[in-house]
């Protein structure tokens, strides 16, 4: 029996690399500095007071996580590697819906605990602020549902540290033709803004707890609608080219340990132009990338 085989898969490369060569290549990469481990001892001098992620052992203020030191004043504490998101009132962060309750929806954000997201706290279709009914309640799955991705800012915080949520703002609520990125919650610096139409053609919406939603730029904005219908025509080639690289950027800039915000992400994106989108997940160009966002970053904060 005879076996076809087309042709564009028998012509298809397969780039093959071992650990110990990404190992070589990052050989280069200097030891960050202010870099503690659990026990280290930050500093000897009794006159600075102890902030979070440290502990006194006698005179000495010692690191109780791994992560970087940071001094403000008279305050030393220890900024965590990685960490559970740790949400503050005011934080804009990307969730996904994990169940229908009563009045609210159950939130995934990344923190310790899960978010809620109260009827209460959403602009249902036709945008005006009122009280919600009984119908508002039993129709509650017709606008969020298990598996949705929401856009959202945190209102309050409990005691017990869990988050509520609120989408008052048109700018918040349904997320839909994009991709969700995940990175470090420490990597996205916060900003007064987080919702960013870039000149390449895609929106960036940096959410605090690490959650990085990338998607075409919308030229119109429907107010009737609450921000809870989706739109579901087919996206561009283009348009589906340019979110490829920019995810592909972020992850460089994130792999480099590099902070993420706007224009971070857009001198990243500018200097990944002359690689085709599929390269820019090799080690080398990803080091590449990143290291000249990096020196660009650092010309600009010097003049």
């Amino acid at each position: 029996m005879e076996r076809s085989y087309d042709s564009d898969l028998l012509s298809m490369e397969v780039d093959i690399r071992l650990a110990a060569e990404r190992a070589a290549q990052e050989g280069h990469v200097s030891e960050p500095e202010h870099l503690v481990t659990p026990g280290d001892t930050v500093t000897g001098d009794s006159g600075f007071m102890r902030g979070h992620g440290t502990y006194k052992d006698g005179e000495d203020l010692v690191a109780s996580v791994a992560g970087f030191v940071r001094r403000i004043n008279k305050l030393i504490s220890v900024q965590p590697l990685k960490s559970r998101y740790n949400g503050e009132i005011g934080d804009v962060v990307v969730g996904r819906i994990l169940e229908v309750q009563q009045k609210r929806w159950r939130v995934d954000t990344r923190s310790r605990l899960h978010s809620l997201l109260m009827l209460s706290s959403v602009n249902l279709p036709g945008g005006e602020q009122r009280r919600k009914t009984q119908q508002d309640e039993l129709a509650m799955r017709a606008y969020l549902e298990e598996g949705d991705l929401v856009s959202a800012e945190v209102q309050n915080v409990f005691s017990d540290g869990s988050l509520s949520l609120h989408t008052r703002s048109l700018k918040y609520g349904k997320l839909s033709q994009g991709v969700l990125v995940t990175v470090a919650p420490s990597l996205v610096l916060r900003r007064k803004n987080h919702f960013h139409d870039l000149p390449c053609g895609a929106t960036v919406v940096l959410g605090n707890n690490g959650y990085i939603w990338i998607c075409p730029t919308t030229t119109t904005e429907d107010t009737g609608t609450g921000g809870y219908v989706q739109d579901l025509e087919r996206v561009p080639r283009a348009d589906r080219e340019v979110i490829s690289r920019l995810r592909n950027c972020v992850l460089a800039l994130a792999d480099s340990w590099l902070m993420l915000y706007d224009t971070s992400i857009l001198y990243a994106f500018e200097a990944a132009a002359k690689y085709p989108a599929s390269d820019l997940l090799k080690p080398e160009v990803m080091l590449e990338v990143a290291g000249l966002t990096r020196s660009r970053l650092e010309l600009e904060a010097a003049v």
